[in-house]
């Protein structure tokens, strides 16, 4: 994420800065014309498919001495619009968290442009995180799924989703695909497009896919446990900026990252691998969302597996990284630490020679 300099010069319109500067309001303006689309009865069907759930099914229940209908939600094409209508309203977010908190901070902070970029990152995805957390967490305990895990599998396909799974679902998409824009909104480096767009895909791919193939309920469960490891990344380096000395909490994410990739692969091969497999309804039916067959239990395996190798590759590398040059940045400093007895002259040899002193810190805090 680059830096965006303020000016005083309006720059021509419709043309890049111009967009960059004004992507907000020109957001906000197309989502007021979906919201503007309810009040009138002609345009009211069309913007009720942006903005509102689709495909209530609606069942009675005799579990209480009253009968009572309770609504439930499936999916369908026409939540590509609705999906759509968040994703802008996600930009919205992201424009009033950035410039209302993020900015404030990073003027009073002065922060090298470095870590105003990583600062703007973590801002951002520890909003997100806590927020999804939390609700993904609200979800979970009203549903009963963490103290029935049988029910991860039991009755699949799960089909049907009550109102705040699947509006969760929609709004998680909805704030993945945001990042894609973001990148040209936010002036992201060249050299960093790459990484954000792997993140983004692997997000967007198994969040998708738990949603398509009717597995919200295990993608519930493993979004909630990686929200968490990842908030507390997040929340680290913002701390971490604030104050170089407090590194405990990469500590404490190390080890709950660790823990976070052995419970995602034992609920995923416990659920796909063993739950979906004796399941007695097996077969692939696309009308009535089942999808329990052996190739598509497999695909899904492998792709959870790699993926969770894949983080595990990164994460041992920036581990092994930010050790080496930790320690290269301590072996330095005491070798070229100036001494109370030497003379003006070498002081003046031991404050150059401190330079690549200098580099290594710099190049341990691109780490973080």
């Amino acid at each position: 994420m680059g830096i965006r300099k303020k000016t005083n010069k309006n720059p021509p319109v419709l043309s890049h800065e111009f967009v960059i500067q004004n992507h907000a309001d020109i957001v906000s303006c197309v989502a007021m014309v979906f919201l503007l689309g309810l009040m009138f009865e002609v345009t009211s069907k069309f913007a009720v498919f942006f903005i509102t759930v689709q495909y209530n099914v609606t069942i009675s229940t005799n579990e209480l001495p009253e009968e009572t209908a309770v609504n439930h939600f499936h999916h369908g094409i026409k939540d590509l619009a609705t999906i759509f209508f968040y994703m802008l309203v996600a930009i919205i977010m992201h424009a009033i968290i950035q410039e209302y908190v993020l900015d404030k901070i990073n003027r009073k902070k002065h922060f090298s442009k470095t870590k105003h970029s990583k600062f703007n990152e973590s801002g951002q995805l520890s909003a997100f995180y806590l927020f999804s957390f939390g609700w993904g967490t609200s979800i979970l305990l009203s549903e009963n799924f963490l103290s029935n895990p049988v029910s991860l599998w039991e009755g699949y396909p799960h089909t049907l989703m009550p109102f705040q799974m699947k509006f969760y679902y929609i709004c998680q998409l909805g704030y993945w695909l945001h990042a894609l824009p973001e990148l040209y909104f936010q002036k992201t480096k060249k050299e960093d497009i790459p990484r954000q767009l792997v993140y983004i895909s692997l997000y967007l791919v198994h969040i998708a896919g738990a949603y398509i193939l009717n597995l919200n309920r295990l993608g519930l469960v493993l979004l909630v446990c990686h929200y968490f490891v990842e908030l507390l990344f997040h929340i680290s380096r913002l701390i971490y900026f604030s104050n170089e000395n407090r590194q405990l909490g990469f500590t404490i994410w190390a080890v709950l990252f660790v823990l976070g990739r052995l419970l995602t692969l034992s609920l995923s091969v416990l659920t796909v691998g063993f739950g979906l497999a004796t399941a007695e309804n097996q077969g692939f039916d696309w009308a009535a969302g089942n999808f329990n067959v052996l190739f598509v239990r497999v695909t899904v395996l492998a792709a959870i597996c790699l993926t969770q190798a894949f983080m595990m590759w990164k994460f041992i590398n920036f581990q092994l990284r930010r050790w080496r040059e930790h320690g290269q940045a301590q072996t330095l400093k005491k070798k070229q630490a100036p001494s109370k007895s030497k003379s003006k002259k070498d002081k003046g040899k031991s404050t150059s020679m401190n330079y690549p002193v200098a580099r290594a810190v710099k190049s341990l805090n691109l780490c973080f």
